[in-house]
């Protein structure tokens, strides 16, 4: 009797997953595409195990497979996700009534918090970086995603200049690449340093502390007078 009541609520199962993918097939993707993320940024692309990602989520392996082909499909997907997430931020950002200086805090002061806040996609920034960006050179909309982030920060270092409040001659994409580089630092290697020196630098006072100085040593790059 419990092997026949144990593939009733099994067929149950089911049924409610196939009833979810119906009527939610986005809902659904962007499912798979979460809990995958967590999966791969936790075990790597070669760790990660679509029979997991699928016990997971709403919907089945078969499933994961017509949405995304293969394992290396839904980690594309992912990674594309993870940056997008960070650009759809980005663009929300209300800085065109700020100047240059507060325009271009602001944007650190994201930049760092939205990495603290969003592990997985530090690591799977470096899981890519593993792979010497294999994968992330197969996207189709990668690039595009992140050339709306060089214009913004472009956008606000010529307002900068302008106004004579900013150096001339820096390259915005450098200048992107170094807030990237300190913010990503903090995710990154905050296990190794917590360890190597005995200080928590995930506590809130030193989070406080290293996003203060962040911002503060960018600007001041950025300033004229330099």
């Amino acid at each position: 009797m419990r092997a026949k009541g144990g593939r009733a609520g099994k067929g149950a199962k089911s049924a409610r997953k196939a009833a979810t993918r119906a009527q939610d097939p986005d809902g659904t993707r962007q499912n798979i595409i979460e809990i995958a993320s967590e999966e791969f940024a936790l075990n790597g692309l070669a760790g990660a195990r679509i029979d997991e990602i699928a016990a997971r989520t709403r919907s089945s392996k078969r499933m994961i497979y017509y949405y995304f082909g293969d394992k290396d499909g839904l980690y594309l997907a992912a990674l594309e996700n993870a940056y997008r997430m960070v650009r759809e931020g980005e663009s929300k950002l209300d800085v065109e009534e700020l100047g240059p200086r507060e325009a271009l805090a602001k944007l650190v002061e994201f930049t760092f918090d939205h990495h603290h806040e969003h592990r997985d996609f530090i690591r799977m920034v470096m899981i890519e970086n593993i792979h010497d960006g294999r994968y992330l050179d197969r996207s189709k909309i990668i690039r595009k995603l992140n050339a709306p982030a060089i214009d913004h920060i472009a956008s606000i270092y010529s307002r900068g200049v302008k106004e004579g409040v900013f150096r001339k001659n820096l390259d915005p994409l450098e200048l992107h690449w170094q807030i990237s580089a300190l913010c990503f630092f903090n995710v990154s290697n905050r296990a190794t340093f917590s360890k190597i020196f005995g200080r928590d630098f995930g506590s809130r006072e030193a989070l406080s502390s290293l996003r203060r100085n962040t911002v503060e040593m960018v600007v001041r790059f950025v300033e004229s007078g330099r």
